[in-house]
């Protein structure tokens, strides 16, 4: 019984690795786990290097959740910091779930993932280091003050993507 077990997760981890190694779209894909929820002061930073390019970038941010995300919306607060200092700051809502409280996303179990449009054919105008930060700010209806955890969120992951064929 171990045997196969061990048999299928090397199985499992040579496809799963067959499927990443063929992204050649994939300029930087990183993730943040949360232990215990996404709590309302915690800032996600992602910094990467990126050269001057005239070439268009897909932005996204990843979202990974389970059913314990009580929630059909999200909303961020994302920043983004160029070399030169100049800092664009965004608020974003994504829809989450469906009407009947159903979890978007991709995924065959009870954890799902929503690859989530941030910035559609950006170009990088400066050398440098680019750093990207993400706070959440989802509220309660009819309420001021932001949701201090927001419980069901597992990860959250930013990717930056090639539109030119490698």
């Amino acid at each position: 019984m171990k045997r196969k077990i061990l048999t299928n997760s090397f199985l499992l981890f040579f496809v799963a690795f067959g499927f990443i190694s063929c992204d050649k779209s994939q300029v930087f894909d990183e993730y943040h786990t949360f232990e215990d929820g996404w709590k309302k002061n915690s800032i996600i930073n992602f910094t990467f290097n990126q050269e001057v390019s005239k070439k268009p970038y897909n932005l996204f941010i990843n979202i990974r959740d389970n059913d314990d995300y009580e929630f059909s919306n999200l909303f961020l607060i994302v920043k983004l910091e160029h070399p030169d200092g100049l800092t664009k700051i965004d608020t974003l809502e994504y829809q989450m779930a469906n009407p009947d409280g159903s979890l978007l996303g991709e995924g065959f179990s009870d954890i799902k993932e929503s690859k989530l449009w941030y910035k559609e054919k950006m170009m990088f105008p400066k050398k440098g280091k680019y750093k990207l930060s993400i706070q959440q700010a989802v509220r309660q209806t009819g309420k001021v003050k932001g949701v201090e955890k927001l419980d069901g969120i597992t990860e959250i992951g930013f990717r930056i993507e090639s539109l030119e064929k490698q």
